[in-house]
């Protein structure tokens, strides 16, 4: 209990694993924390270290595809297949012409806006490329804020609660502990990056 011991001191946790029995509490090479504030920071350093790397891929991830999307191909119409010559023509198409396919309540909406006048729309934008470059980059910050806010509020819940269980319980809290929780915390956070992100996006 009386000097804390530097980030990381992780050591070999087999030592407090096998043999259990007629053993001390607190192993001769063994790291261990006692007080809160210790546990809070040991918690943050490792989940520092596993959700902010995590969290910064998937946004470099989803910058990337904002900033340059994949070209798109040209719209192509659909077309119907020629028609047979084995059949009677209906409206008189040749064989091996394509008659283009088209909705009908589309069609009618597109001679409905035509009748109506319409104002005028706003000429397309000039530099669609630096918009969307700024968007991608508001995401990427985004991803960037919320990775950094995460992990300091999951850390201080995750920490804190587990100093007050280890004290309540009068054991000895491993530096291993605080390692454990930073991973679970990322392991958790993935389950609410992955899904929702990519529907968004």
């Amino acid at each position: 209990m009386s000097n804390v011991p530097t980030w990381p001191s992780l050591y070999n946790p087999l030592i407090e694993l096998f043999p259990l029995q007629h053993r001390e509490p607190m192993q001769r090479s063994g790291r261990y924390l006692h007080d809160p504030h210790d546990v809070f920071r040991f918690t943050l350093y490792w989940t520092f270290v596993f959700y902010i790397p995590s969290f910064l891929l998937c946004g470099t991830y989803a910058f990337v595809n904002l900033a340059f999307p994949p070209p798109r191909a040209p719209h192509a119409h659909k077309t119907r297949a020629p028609l047979s010559d084995s059949g009677p023509s209906y409206r008189g198409v040749a064989a091996g012409e394509n008659i283009p396919l088209g909705q009908y309540g589309a069609q009618l909406a597109l001679e409905a806006q035509s009748q109506l006048r319409q104002p005028s729309r706003s000429p397309a934008k000039q530099n669609e490329r630096r918009s969307r470059l700024t968007f991608a980059l508001l995401v990427l910050l985004t991803f960037a804020t919320l990775a950094l806010g995460g992990a300091v509020v999951g850390a201080a819940v995750i920490g804190y609660v587990l100093a007050g269980l280890f004290k309540a319980a009068e054991y000895n809290m491993s530096t291993w502990i605080p390692f454990i929780g930073g991973l679970l915390q990322t392991l958790v956070g993935f389950l609410g990056l992955w899904p929702t992100v990519i529907d968004i996006i």
